[in-house]
């Protein structure tokens, strides 16, 4: 069974900036937003604990996860063979 690699770049692309989405509103609702430096800050620039900085992080996920996602199932099919 091969997978398709545009599916699956999507799917591992909308995990991940969803996730990123998510959580910094839930640290958003729950601290309140701040412009501290983040471990994830240090990969995604722009971003931050503010309603901006979810949308960088969003992006940002999406982009990464979706190239990793592509590779992941390139490399998947070619030893499904």
């Amino acid at each position: 069974m091969k997978l398709n690699i545009k599916a699956t770049s999507l799917a591992f692309g909308l995990c991940l900036g969803g996730f990123l989405l998510i959580i910094t509103w839930w640290i958003i609702f729950l601290e309140g937003s701040s412009n501290i430096a983040t471990f994830i800050g240090k990969f995604y620039l722009g971003y931050s604990l503010t309603p901006i900085g979810s949308i960088i992080g969003f992006i940002g996920g999406l982009v990464d996860a979706a190239i990793g996602g592509a590779i992941f199932a390139w490399i998947y099919n070619k030893f499904s063979n």
